[in-house]
């Protein structure tokens, strides 16, 4: 494959030597001349370790030119990696022109072109973005359907600054967004010596796990920091509170707890959150991140009330009502808060809960839901038939594997909501609703 890389700015200095130390014949195009001088003198034009090396090497070698002729770029390459910027503007909001101008250039130079290209987008950009104004741009400047004459495919770069070229010899994951299978096996075979995880998907969702993981490091630097702050003023030292941490693999340092469903709730999540932020107050310390978990959990719970009332059914069922299966605690459960929602709004409202014997309740517990729901005994049946029976929307509060069965009684009379992610391709008829799905 020859390969030219629009864009010579970090990421597309990094990727151009790399994939030139590969072996890949590759043109770096870029509108700055001195970029393009630089690079064709063997300098890298920005600074990175290892990356002087890597492009002196590929210049030298023949493989790594540049230009600003980008017309003569496509018509030499097979397929081309968009590294452009895509800055913010004032507002926040994202500043795409650039992607947009190197798919007019890119669709113009197509438009006298026979042989197939590819055209892979690596810079940033929001969830649409490559289907809703990219492609369009690349069809009309060149007057050829995507997906037939040309391919097209959203590939994110995970590479950090510092770390580049490790991270592109040895990336964490390898993340395709594909239009059309034929440029999707390109890079299947481009990648197939690499070992990291290898994952096709569609376009939006390949460019939302770029901005997932993004976010979730910001995220991990501000609580790791947020840690600390507190911690420093109680007299501990935040940065061995955090190394204690980290050596949890099992559940802070792993994928428990990132998967998208119902809001968190039990005896200990909620309460310590708030414990820990009221002494925040009181050492006059401000911590946004603790301070919008809480409100955060609140509005998943308006969500999902959002999406029964949707549904415009008043007999509602409710499969689930402790915080999470195999367990009966009741205590500041979004499902019991949920019930008390419908309750309040007039819902005829039946629940259903394995797990969850009345007569057995004993302590906080039972305190806790009397103190909620009084009469919770008058909505509690332990007939699931009876419950999808009574009901037009059903509510799937958690993941007890009983609630499987359960749906399979469902037909085109109900609307299911899905808070735990267990009713999908098990509903027959029904009409189905996940809450992050």
């Amino acid at each position: 494959m020859r390969i030219a890389v629009f864009g010579l700015g970090y990421v597309g200095t990094v990727s151009a030597a790399c994939l030139a130390e590969m072996g890949t014949p590759v043109i770096g195009v870029d509108v700055n001349s001195e970029k393009v001088a630089r690079l064709n003198q063997g300098q890298s034009p920005i600074i990175e370790p290892g990356v002087d090396d890597l492009v002196r090497n590929g210049v030298e070698a023949g493989l790594l030119s540049a230009t600003t002729d980008w017309e003569s770029a496509v018509s030499k390459t097979d397929l081309a990696w968009l590294c452009v910027s895509t800055p913010s503007r004032s507002d926040g909001s994202l500043d795409t022109q650039y992607l947009e101008r190197v798919c007019e250039q890119i669709g113009s130079a197509l438009a006298g072109r026979d042989e197939y290209y590819v055209v892979i987008v690596r810079s940033t950009a929001l969830p649409g973005t490559t289907q809703d104004l990219l492609i369009p741009q690349l069809e009309k400047n060149s007057g050829k359907p995507a997906g037939i004459d040309f391919g097209v495919c959203y590939h994110p770069e995970f590479l950090r600054e510092g770390k580049a070229v490790g991270d592109f010899r040895q990336p964490s994951k390898i993340v395709v967004g594909a239009l059309d299978d034929r440029s999707a096996h390109l890079l299947d075979e481009f990648y197939a010596d690499f070992s990291a995880p290898y994952i096709r998907t569609t376009l939006p969702t390949a460019e939302m796990v770029k901005y997932a993981d993004n976010f979730w490091h910001a995220l991990k630097v501000g609580f790791a920091n947020e840690i600390g702050t507190v911690s420093r003023d109680l007299g501990i030292d935040g940065r061995e509170v955090m190394e204690i941490f980290c050596q949890d693999t099992k559940l802070n340092l792993s994928d428990a707890y990132l998967r998208p469903a119902f809001a968190f709730g039990g005896s200990c999540l909620p309460k310590d959150l708030r414990a820990l932020a009221h002494k925040a107050k009181q050492l006059n310390l401000e911590l946004p991140i603790l301070s919008s978990v809480l409100p955060s959990n609140r509005s998943h719970v308006d969500r999902a009330f959002r999406m029964v009332s949707e549904s415009r059914n008043r007999r509602v069922g409710m499969l689930g009502l402790s915080f999470k299966p195999d367990t009966d605690d009741l205590r500041e459960s979004p499902l019991v808060e949920m019930a008390e929602r419908l309750i309040g709004k007039g819902y005829d409202l039946k629940i259903y809960d394995h797990n969850v014997s009345l007569s057995h309740l004993t302590g906080r517990n039972r305190q806790y839901i009397e103190e909620h729901i009084p009469h919770i005994a008058t909505l509690m049946t332990d007939d699931v038939a009876e419950l999808v029976d009574h009901a037009h929307t059903l509510v799937i509060g958690n993941n007890d594997h009983r609630h499987r069965e359960a749906l399979r009684l469902v037909n085109d009379s109900h609307v299911v909501v899905d808070l735990a992610g267990v009713g999908e391709g098990i509903v027959n008829g029904a009409r189905y609703f996940g809450i992050c799905w």
